[in-house]
């Protein structure tokens, strides 16, 4: 059985390589993760806009859907590659493919690297981290390139207002307005938002590094939470 202290974060891409690799923010998230020894974590790579800009040349070639979202997925398993050797001997030198064996991976790791596991209709590696999450019996942080939730997307519109918490119900109303397409840009997928309101997973989502210690450490943080 994974102890308690275990935590899922689903990493964006668009944290991991933003224009190029964000090297400076990868090796501080590396010793956050050390300083936090007494913990576990999976973190759930995201695709960013590298697996973007595979899907929209798919698109324009007039593949599947399916072939899109594949080629995503790979650009998310490619990120946990990368990420495992940044973090050294910590890691899982393995990429798992299922949750079962992330578990497994768990046991023996202070951290497990995964992009998406499967093909799942209408999913992102938010809707595997908040499965993972369910799996594990634990909470979940989302780190993104934003501060936390708000009412539309900050970087487009000046007027955004930002929400500190909000209940699962109300996120899930809110995110399944937002028709889904591969590669999709928002906080948190349709899925993920079902599977926390469903499960009642408590859902931190924050760009902050110092604020993500101090999630972790049951402190007073910036950013916002999904709860009831």
């Amino acid at each position: 059985m994974v102890e308690n202290k275990t935590w899922v974060i689903s990493l964006g891409g668009s944290r991991i390589i933003p224009n190029e690799v964000d090297c400076n923010f990868l090796v501080k998230f590396r010793e956050l993760i050390e300083i936090n020894k007494d913990k576990r974590f999976v973190v759930v790579c995201g695709g960013g806009s590298t697996a973007r800009k595979y899907i929209n040349a798919l698109k324009e070639l007039d593949k599947t859907k399916r072939k899109q979202s594949e080629i995503g997925i790979a650009v998310t398993r490619l990120h946990a590659v990368f990420l495992t050797e940044i973090f050294g001997k910590d890691a899982n030198e393995l990429i798992p493919k299922d949750m079962k064996h992330v578990k497994t991976l768990l046991l023996k790791n202070h951290i497990v690297f995964c992009g998406a596991l499967r093909y799942k209709d209408n999913n992102t590696t938010d809707g595997t981290a908040a499965d993972l999450a369910s799996y594990l019996k634990c909470d979940f942080i989302n780190i993104t390139n934003v501060n936390g939730l708000y009412n539309k997307d900050p970087k487009k519109f000046k007027d955004a207002k930002f929400i500190r918490q909000e209940s699962w119900h109300e996120f899930f109303e809110r995110a399944k307005k937002i028709k889904f397409h591969a590669g999709q840009h928002f906080v948190l997928d349709q899925n993920a938002a079902e599977i926390i309101m469903k499960h009642k997973i408590p859902t931190y989502i924050t760009n902050s590094l110092e604020d993500i210690d101090k999630i972790l450490n049951g402190k007073e943080f910036k950013g916002s939470i999904i709860k009831d």
